[in-house]
């Protein structure tokens, strides 16, 4: 059979994209290895009738709103290869299955890559999070810590003064601009250049930070300034353009630079956000169903 859509990533991107196109009355597929980035997170937090709920929470519930369409399928696979002729797509499952068609949406997020640092898995998700805007309420007031080895430090410590003011900024053994240095000081921001040995915690719970001199800084949680890249290769391996910052190029309806490709979610390189995500998937939906609608008038224009 030929697919209308073949979704890849079953997050709230995709399956807001699949509940679009389900329900423009095509046939739709999403392929789902259940990795997703925020699977480390205990609570999600900023996505209206959801706010607490576990990231595993939102996915089943997502996935209970697509069994009432009987044209809407979820497959526990992990795509591998996608191939593009003549229009029409071929995807390859771990497991050697393939499937065909018309279009497809790439909703594979990001992945984190997190600094080097001895300690910082075990507390990464429970105390130690990437996003003030999803987890900095939890963190109020608190001594926080910020390991940014970037230049990225100063627009993170200044959004992260607004839920503290007990902040110290950690490079990790990384030259901060001397400009962006005396701003933060300026602000109470203390900032330490000296590199992190390891990081203490007790069941995740951060408790404080060993540096190479020796010293120890108490710390009650905090954020990092992590570097991204695509959790799968497909957006650059069928020729779609990239941003400057490793995301996929797309319109507003999610559709890239090579034809009958879409993105949504996190893979666009934006703000990582859950409900940005569903709203980029419903784009991406959208998308589909009026490439797909216009073609069908233009095949039978032609006739």
């Amino acid at each position: 059979m030929l697919l209308d859509c073949a979704i890849i990533g079953g997050g709230p991107a995709g399956l807001s994209a699949a509940l679009v196109v389900g329900r423009g009355r095509k046939q739709v597929i999403v392929f789902d290895d259940e990795l997703p980035r925020n699977r480390v997170t205990q609570e999600s937090h900023g996505f209206i009738t959801n706010d607490g709920m576990t990231p595993f929470e939102i996915r089943r519930a997502g996935e209970a709103d697509l069994q009432k369409y009987p044209n809407i399928k979820i497959k526990r696979s992990r795509i591998v290869d996608i191939q593009k002729k003549e229009e029409r797509f071929t995807l390859l499952t771990h497991e050697g299955d393939t499937f065909k068609a018309k279009k497809i949406i790439l909703a594979t997020g990001l992945q984190d890559i997190l600094p080097e640092i001895e300690g910082i898995h075990d507390v990464y998700g429970k105390t130690l999070f990437s996003c003030p805007f999803c987890d900095g309420w939890e963190l109020k007031d608190k001594e926080l810590a910020l390991i940014a080895e970037s230049q990225r430090a100063l627009h993170m410590a200044k959004l992260l003064s607004n839920w503290t003011k007990d902040l110290i900024v950690f490079t990790n053994g990384h030259v901060l601009a001397e400009e962006d240095k005396v701003l933060l000081t300026a602000h109470s921001i203390q900032v330490i250049d000296v590199p992190i040995v390891s990081i203490d915690q007790d069941n995740g719970q951060l408790r404080s930070l060993q540096l190479a001199n020796g010293e120890t800084v108490k710390r009650e949680g905090g954020f990092v300034a992590s570097e991204f890249k695509q959790s799968a290769p497909f957006a650059e391996k069928l020729g779609c353009q990239m941003t400057k910052n490793a995301g996929i190029e797309t319109d507003i309806l999610g559709r890239t630079t090579v034809s009958g490709v879409f993105a949504c979610g996190d893979n666009l390189g934006g703000p990582a956000q859950l409900v940005l995500a569903a709203a980029a998937g419903s784009q991406a939906g959208m998308g589909v169903i009026h490439e797909l609608v216009q073609e069908e008038f233009q095949e039978k224009t032609s006739l």
